[in-house]
């Protein structure tokens, strides 16, 4: 007997997966070259704990280091897996992408509106900015796309007639 046949992911559904990977990875780069700029991250130790020796410094900035790319690394692999599950029909895992990619949009533009209004200190350099609008942009994109096929999410489990309803 032949296992269940995998219906084809439309074109919009898989378009959307990919923005969503392109979203995270673009986020993630972005985390990554902050975690490289050894500098900010000694002087930011230095900062919040001055009694600190050079050594004891350089192995929290170290520590710090590592355990922001395993983060960045499940980051990245969460929001692949969600979009993997979301294209092929799962409508859990599109509901969660809808929450987080409204969420950082959201986010983003509370970031971009203080940063205009120059309210709350709120700093951003050039690749921050750059990265807020295509991460905006992405993930807007993407929840629209998957919100455009329905028919593709729908419950695919066949109602047993022979089983008693209560």
């Amino acid at each position: 007997m032949a296992g269940p046949v995998a219906t084809p992911v439309p074109k919009l559904v898989d378009v959307a997966r990919w923005l969503w990977i392109a979203g995270a990875c673009v986020g993630m780069t972005r985390f990554v070259a902050e975690l490289f700029d050894r500098e900010t991250l000694v002087a930011e130790a230095r900062r919040q704990n001055p009694a600190l020796g050079q050594d004891q410094v350089d192995a929290a900035v170290d520590r710090g280091v590592l355990f922001g790319l395993v983060v960045a690394a499940a980051f990245l692999l969460v929001y692949t897996r969600l979009a993997n599950r979301m294209a092929h029909g799962r409508n859990w895992a599109r509901v969660v992408l809808t929450v987080l990619g409204v969420a950082s949009v959201a986010f983003g533009l509370f970031r971009l509106v203080a940063w205009v209004s120059g309210a709350a200190g709120v700093e951003m350099r050039p690749l921050d900015l750059a990265v807020t609008v295509v991460t905006a942009v992405l993930e807007t994109t993407a929840v629209v796309l998957m919100y455009r096929v329905p028919g593709h999410f729908r419950k695919r489990g066949a109602v047993d007639s022979a089983l008693p309803r209560t």
